[in-house]
């Protein structure tokens, strides 16, 4: 899957556990919607699960389907 590749590259791996965190400096934004920084991704085949905290301490899980996801806009800072 392309987007896979993608949500790969913007995040790195979470020690022990089958979740990515979103790179340091770097934003993500599926479709048109939300920006995450700092979220956390769990990348299925099926679906792609993002988590973020919310300043209350809330975890917030939203959920995409990869097959109908259009776009993946990412965000950095130029070195």
């Amino acid at each position: 899957m392309a987007w896979e590749k993608v949500l790969e590259y913007s995040s790195v791996p979470l020690h022990g556990t089958m979740s990515r965190k979103i790179r340091k400096g770097v934003r993500l934004q599926i479709g048109e919607g939300k920006i995450y920084d700092g979220a956390v991704l769990f990348i299925s085949d099926l679906f792609l699960r993002v988590t973020e905290e919310l300043e209350s301490g809330e975890a917030v899980n939203t959920y995409y389907d990869m097959n109908r996801i259009e776009s993946i806009r990412t965000y950095s800072t130029k070195e």
